[in-house]
């Protein structure tokens, strides 16, 4: 018997009162483990989407279901333990005097002994490499390790799926890496990972699976090599491939691949291409 999936849309509709269909007829299923990345314009339905997934919203026609349940059948705190999300702003979400109570506040919700918040606390501080802040006043600190601090709190309850709302805005190149690498760490640990984001460059380097929204509708649903192969329908919808992908394309008549997605793939055909005209043997030829 196949697995049941993880989180499933079905014809999903959605408008806010007194505005038009933010969300018409969406259907997806989302299996465990996934890399996902959504993307599409400002006002597209991303947000929306995520916050249907965990529960913060609920349909106005259509269902969602996690697991099987449901959203409408349950609260979001029940849903808090399955779909995590990590707002686009940690101001919204830090609250607590400390690091530590931030991070502890989520398990002791879901009723967890002390023995245990203990603990994940200590290992979500490390994880997230916030040990030396455990005991400082979140709201104090830097931006990037603000907004570590509300990944480490929503990890602490350890969902199944982490819903990730722009999670390098606003960061620098170190703290980009930092912070995506450890969302890798937990991908291969087998959590689901829902990417909301405009870098195009970090939906080609870390995602599985693309999900264009445009104008409430799901435009596109492919592996990323193949969504980024569909230029016009990414005009289409505002956005365009990454910088690699379209420079590959211009030198494609140079032997180079068009479907090139990071620099460490465009780096290594452009050796192999290098090394393969060294040994040619029409090198040098006139």
């Amino acid at each position: 018997m196949a697995e049941q999936p993880l989180i499933v849309a079905e014809g999903v509709w959605f408008a806010y009162p007194g505005a038009d269909w933010t969300l018409q007829d969406v259907s997806l299923r989302l299996a465990g483990g996934e890399y996902v990345a959504i993307i599409g314009r400002n006002g597209a339905g991303k947000t929306t989407l995520a916050k249907l997934c965990n529960g913060l919203l609920r349909p106005t026609r259509g269902r969602v279901c996690v697991l099987g349940q449901d959203t409408a059948s349950l609260r979001p705190c029940e849903l808090a333990s399955t779909v995590g999300y990590v707002f686009q702003n940690p101001d919204h979400q830090i609250f607590a005097a400390t690091t530590r109570e931030e991070i502890a506040f989520g398990p002791r919700n879901l009723g967890l002994g002390e023995a245990e918040v203990r603990a994940r606390i200590e290992e979500a501080l490390a994880r997230f490499g916030l040990q030396e802040v455990a005991d400082a006043p979140p709201a104090l600190l830097s931006f990037a390790l603000r907004r570590k601090v509300a990944l480490a709190a929503v990890y602490a309850m350890r969902p199944q799926a982490l819903i990730l709302d722009e999670p390098t805005g606003g960061l620098d190149r170190d703290s980009v890496h930092e912070v995506m690498g450890a969302v890798a760490s937990l991908h291969a640990e087998g959590h689901t990972i829902i990417l909301i984001t405009h870098d195009m460059a970090l939906v080609a380097g870390q995602a599985r699976r693309v999900i264009l929204l445009h104008e409430g509708r799901i435009a596109l649903d492919a592996p990323p090599r193949q969504a980024f192969a569909q230029s016009e329908r990414l005009h289409a919808a505002g956005l365009t491939p990454p910088q690699i992908t379209r420079l590959a394309r211009r030198l494609a008549r140079c032997g180079l691949p068009a479907d090139l997605l990071t620099v460490e793939e465009f780096v290594a055909a452009y050796v192999g291409q290098a090394a393969a005209r060294s040994h040619s043997p029409w090198r040098g030829a006139t």
